[in-house]
């Protein structure tokens, strides 16, 4: 799942971006309003995690502005404004969470999982394809009960396969959700990470390669 991130102080942003990375999530982190505006017409994003007070000004307005538009991407608004009025305001302008600087970094990753759980889309918790079971809120995958330690781009991609299980999944479309603006979509970095998730999924096989167009999950044979 993606995640863009608007926080203009750079370490902060760092840590942030770190944080959620090792949690599974891919990150596009900016420093202010404007290039965030721009991402968000570019790519699929499953939350937001939005600074109150960036050069530009307070983020409030224009995320009232793109919520009166129709638009219902979940954000989180960091901010050092813990006075009542200030979260009233933030939840009126269209807010999905509201935490307070300084923070714990476990809990900004729960907060996100939680508002990517609650999206229009509706995300499930719990995702199974024959004994595969992945449960999103604590993260973790077995296989035949056997719990499985997957890097975050392997548990991302898997997530993704899950989702859509019926389906074939093209490597662009894991390429748009489960890495950031950085990645190369022409590199072999997918067929890479997927290779990595058959090894530790073992037999039976159960991620297909559908050549020219990307993965799907079949049944064991």
């Amino acid at each position: 799942m993606r995640v863009l991130l608007v926080e203009d102080d750079e370490d902060l942003r760092d840590v942030i971006s770190a944080g959620l990375k090792d949690a599974g999530y891919a990150v596009d982190a900016v420093d202010d309003w404007p290039d965030a505006d721009v991402l968000l017409d570019l790519a699929p994003y499953g939350c937001v995690v939005l600074d109150r007070m960036v050069p530009s000004g307070d983020t409030l307005h224009p995320l009232r502005e793109r919520r009166r538009r129709g638009w219902t991407t979940p954000v989180l608004c960091l901010t050092a404004l813990n006075e009542v009025p200030d979260r009233v305001e933030g939840f009126r302008s269209g807010a999905d969470d509201y935490l307070v600087k300084p923070f714990a970094m476990v809990e900004l990753v729960l907060r996100v999982g939680s508002l990517v759980r609650r999206a229009p889309e509706r995300l499930p918790v719990h995702l199974r394809h024959a004994d595969i079971e992945l449960d999103e809120a604590r993260r973790e995958v077995r296989r035949a009960g056997v719990l499985l330690y997957l890097t975050p781009k392997e548990y991302a991609v898997l997530h993704q396969l899950l989702l859509h299980r019926d389906e074939v999944v093209t490597r662009t479309s894991l390429i748009d959700h489960c890495w950031d603006q950085m990645a190369d979509p022409v590199s072999n970095v997918v067929d890479a990470v997927v290779a990595g998730l058959r090894r530790k999924l073992g037999p039976p096989a159960l991620i297909q390669t559908v050549r020219g167009h990307g993965f799907r999950l079949t049944e064991p044979s």
